[in-house]
């Protein structure tokens, strides 16, 4: 599913509205009826409801004054607040405030400081409140009036249905400047909107709907939006087909560079999650003085000893050895665990420029990378890189602020400067290719914070690379199957969840995808 910019929403409307003729008007009625729609199916029967509808100057408070006129008509005891003159209300907007007018609903303007006690009043015997300010176009900082619109709005205690985006949410980012309206549903038109997928946005949003207005779907769907919302469907047209009778080598050969002194866990994870994402055969390659460790706490995964050098890291001369071992697999996957001595970063740095097969790197092959990342622009086969903030602070300059106040486009520059994928661990994680095309997640839970899980994602795309998807859907399908087996560990409780628990779910992940 496409999640449009502010812009590209602009440019949809106004190209529905000139070259396809669909009125303006059309389209605000159809955006009110569907937000109608979904509060009654979610709320259930509205007749003799009390409603409370905050309306901008805008087509947003367009959008209200239908909702206002459909509610009244199902016996709904509705009250309208302008926040503004009506006079300064124009086009379609203008239009359906007319209607009101018309009918013999009164719209309340709320100008002065008395005002806001009909506004309180109003709200204090209202069972829904519906937010109608200021929609997609919004950025900056909040009026006074709209602060005390949105104060009254969110200390009310009551169910609060926001419009196309809630007010204060940066529709592109999910940016919150000063407030914003705490939804419990909102209801957005034509497209998902990023900014109702990055936090804190999304938890403004509550549960959000894409609501279908009328807008041709050539328009909708349109190539040139390159912000995508990753959903099931998709990733099930992703996924591998596995034949009956496949044996190991036709499911795809894994070759895993991971663990140090004390991070052998790392080596672990992610080599038993590329088993448990469908990969016939995995090696693991470490730290020769590891190997008897890793041998203990992997049973269906290979190993090989590795040179190393002292404290327990590999080295330099531990390059052909695994250059050897990942010419014999599908894909490499470097990093996790490994340390950061001095000369197992330089190791990376020359193993990444030799290895010829598909790379999937994390951890310690990106901090190996800090101060150079576009070495990435030298691997032999498109790379996918897997960081989180941190990791990305460091390649970037950027500080971790940074990064988290706009994910989308630091990874998208950043997938386009270093001519590889960038996956943005995080809350959405964010898949980002080189010609600018941007895949937001929509799966996963906060029990995932937990060291490992990193790990895990590693393994999972590396063993979608292996059994046949290329890079850019074995990052999005990754991703996606990651945090849906998060989601599946998190039936029981997110607090206390352990990276094994995401790896051990996995396989119901991959069925309950593919068996639908």
């Amino acid at each position: 599913m496409k999640a449009a910019l502010t812009k590209e929403i602009r440019s949809v409307d106004k190209q529905a509205i000139e070259e396809f003729g669909i009125p303006g008007v059309v389209l605000m009625e159809n955006a009110g009826t569907a937000v109608v729609r979904q509060m009654e199916k979610n709320l259930g029967t509205l007749q003799d409801k009390r409603v409370c509808i905050f309306a901008g100057k805008g087509n947003n408070g367009g959008d209200g004054y239908v909702i206002a006129r459909h509610l009244y008509n199902k016996g709904v005891k509705v009250k309208v607040f302008l926040l503004g003159h009506k006079s300064d209300v124009a086009g379609d907007a203008k239009i359906n405030l007319d209607i009101l007018h018309s009918i013999g609903l009164d719209v309340i303007e709320v100008l002065e400081s008395r005002d806001w006690d009909k506004v309180k009043i109003g709200t204090t015997f209202a069972d829904y409140l519906i937010d109608a300010l200021l929609g997609t176009g919004y950025k900056g900082e909040l009026s006074d009036n709209m602060l005390e619109a949105v104060s009254i709005i969110n200390h009310s205690g009551k169910v609060v249905i926001a419009v196309d985006v809630p007010s204060g949410v940066n529709a592109d980012n999910g940016q919150v400047v000063s407030s914003a309206v705490l939804a419990d549903y909102t209801v957005t038109f034509s497209v998902q909107k990023p900014g109702l997928l990055f936090y804190p946005g999304a938890q403004q949003a509550g549960k959000v709907f894409v609501e279908d207005i009328g807008i041709p779907a050539v328009l909708s769907e349109n190539s040139a939006i390159k912000q995508n919302a990753v959903r099931a469907n998709e990733v099930r047209s992703m996924l591998m087909k596995r034949h009956p009778a496949a044996h190991k080598g036709m499911c795809g050969r894994v070759a895993v560079l991971a663990g140090s002194t004390g991070l052998t866990g790392a080596a672990v994870l992610a080599s038993m999650s590329a088993m448990r994402a469908g990969a016939g055969l995995v090696t693991l390659g470490v730290p020769e003085s590891l190997h008897n460790i890793v041998e203990v706490k992997l049973t269906e995964v290979m190993t090989k000893p590795l040179p190393e050098i002292a404290g327990g890291a590999i080295g330099a001369k531990a390059v052909p050895t695994f250059c050897e071992l990942a010419a014999k697999a599908d894909v490499a996957a470097v990093g996790p665990g490994l340390g950061q001595e001095v000369e197992t970063s330089e190791a990376l740095r020359e193993l990444i420029g030799i290895i010829e097969k598909p790379l999937v790197l994390d951890a310690d092959a990106l901090n190996a990378l800090s101060d150079m990342p576009q070495l990435l622009k030298k691997t032999k086969a498109l790379a996918v890189i897997t960081p989180h903030p941190g990791e990305m602070a460091r390649l970037t300059g950027l500080s971790v602020e940074e990064i988290n106040s706009d994910r989308m486009e630091v990874a998208r520059m950043s997938a386009s400067d270093w001519n590889c994928i960038v996956v943005l661990k995080g809350a959405p994680t964010v898949v980002a290719f080189p010609d600018g095309e941007v895949y937001i997640n929509t799966t996963g839970n906060a029990g995932m914070a937990t060291g490992g899980a990193g790990d895990v994602l590693t393994g999972i795309i590396a063993a979608f690379i292996a059994q046949g998807l290329s890079s850019h859907d074995a990052a999005v399908a990754g991703v996606y199957v990651h945090g849906l087996a998060g989601d599946i560990a998190a039936k029981t409780g997110t607090i206390g969840r352990v990276a094994g628990d995401i790896a051990a779910a996995l396989p119901a992940a991959i069925y309950g995808l593919q068996s639908v």
